[in-house]
């Protein structure tokens, strides 16, 4: 069984958050999860929604401020061990092509 989440733990500020934002992810370094940041969030794989929740439980109170907002998306793969890259893949696939783009000029 894998667990894939999509997390994104930030404080409520007028400022840059970025350094409150690592210490959410480097939180995700005490437990037996891989994880990927990207600009909207980090993917988190587990094994099991346990350890995922416990990770992103330790995510979520390492951000320090008066409000922290946190965003968690979960998919339970109870059947079958499907990885996030496999995802991708399998979209890809389809598409015949790289799922990305960049933009022009």
């Amino acid at each position: 069984m894998t667990v894939i989440a999509m997390l994104s733990v930030a404080p409520v500020v007028e400022d840059s958050m970025s350094g409150e934002v690592a210490k959410a992810v480097a939180a995700l370094d005490d437990f037996d999860v891989s994880y990927e940041t990207n600009p909207m969030g980090t993917v988190i794989e587990a094994d099991d929604v346990d350890t995922l929740l416990d990770a992103v439980a330790a995510a979520h109170k390492a951000v320090e401020g008066d409000r922290v907002s946190t965003f968690l998306k979960i998919d339970d793969k109870r059947a079958s061990d499907q990885r996030a890259r496999d995802k991708v893949d399998a979209v890809e696939e389809h598409l015949g092509r790289e799922a990305k783009k960049e933009r022009s000029g």
